[in-house]
């Protein structure tokens, strides 16, 4: 016998299934990331039609079965349909949601992720904010939310507290910033400016409401690319297909 529940998620992605039927990936506070089946959703008088869509935030009843859930009912709190119109902006939403999947589990909280992709997609939307920035914060932020935060403090290295102005280094290798000291411990380090180090400390520790409300010069822009790209791609072992069509795109 079913039971219905209902869970608080975002749609991360949607496919056909059948002549009529969706099956969607929901990131959700309760379960965690689980896979729906959304009966009739292709049809045009279904109630679903708009709901089971990326970037579709909501309540999802569902039928939870033995092997499977299916959607009951669906009570939309957002959908950003206005995301379709940007380009290249969708794709960097595509790509977000694809990384958010790729670190998603079943019977998981995920709802600092579920925060987290809705402050980003309301980013990707302002035009004060560019869009590489964007994905700066959004890939180093899923970082640290995932337990994999690089060593922005102390020496990765050796440890040491280090100080506000000397001179930095960030390293694949070792996952963080190192002294100068440390050169010859580590064999692919590249020089870190005090202002990319102080963005990226930012970026880890700050309350997500503020997340999106600074910018920086294009000269540290570049340097945060470099190390953050290189740091995501380190600690995936997945090609995300929508950052191939970024990536072409730009």
């Amino acid at each position: 016998m079913s039971d219905l529940i209902t869970v608080q998620g975002v749609v991360l992605s949607a496919m056909s299934v059948g002549d009529y039927d969706k099956r969607i990936v929901l990131l959700t506070r309760e379960r965690g990331k689980i896979a729906v089946f959304a009966k009739g959703a292709r049809r045009q008088n279904s109630s679903f039609m708009a709901a089971a869509n990326p970037f579709v935030f909501g309540n999802f009843t569902l039928f939870e079965g033995r092997s499977s859930y299916n959607l009951n009912q669906v009570s939309v709190t957002h959908h950003f349909v206005e995301l379709a119109g940007e380009q290249p902006g969708i794709y960097y939403g595509y790509y977000f949601l694809e990384l958010a999947d790729y670190f998603g589990h079943e019977g998981t909280d995920e709802r600092e992720m579920m925060n987290l992709l809705y402050v980003t997609v309301k980013a990707l939307l302002n035009k004060n904010i560019s869009n590489r920035l964007v994905r700066c914060i959004y890939e180093l932020r899923t970082m640290a939310v995932q337990g994999l935060m690089p060593e922005l403090l102390n020496c990765a290295a050796c440890g040491r507290e280090l100080a506000e102005k000397e001179e930095l280094f960030f390293s694949q290798e070792v996952h963080g910033i190192i002294g100068k000291e440390c050169l010859g411990k580590v064999s692919d380090t590249r020089h870190l400016s005090p202002a990319a180090r102080y963005a990226m400390i930012y970026i880890v520790s700050a309350p997500m409401g503020k997340l999106y409300t600074f910018t920086v010069t294009e000269e540290v822009l570049g340097e945060l690319e470099y190390h953050i790209h290189r740091y995501v791609y380190q600690n995936t072992d997945k090609k995300f297909k929508s950052l191939d069509i970024l990536e072409m795109m730009c």
